[in-house]
């Protein structure tokens, strides 16, 4: 059974308590996969870090992941353009080269 905290709204700081079952089983409190959109078989990623236990929807970590990008790179640069036009030029001097 849960314990149930308050929830402020969508993204602030949300706390349930809840408790871990056998085989080290958590459930993920109701109020919480809504606010998520969380779905059975959705995939997680549990990871732990200096905060401790972090769980994220594979949507979350490729949002992350992009706005780390779009913070070194710059918003509007395609990495993946940019990878192929290096790999077409090599092709093309590998085919010079080598016939």
């Amino acid at each position: 059974m849960a314990e149930y905290g308050i929830i402020i709204s969508r993204w602030q700081m949300q706390s349930i308590t809840t408790r871990m079952g056998e085989n080290g089983r958590i459930v993920i409190p109701a109020p919480i996969r809504e606010t998520m959109g969380l779905k059975p078989g959705d995939a997680l990623q549990v990871s732990l870090d200096e905060e401790g236990l972090r769980i994220q929807t594979i949507r979350q970590q490729i949002a992350q992941a992009q706005a780390i990008v779009r913070k070194l790179f710059g918003p509007g640069r395609s990495l993946s353009k940019e990878l192929i036009a290096e790999r077409r030029l090599e092709a093309k001097r590998e085919e010079e080269e080598f016939g």
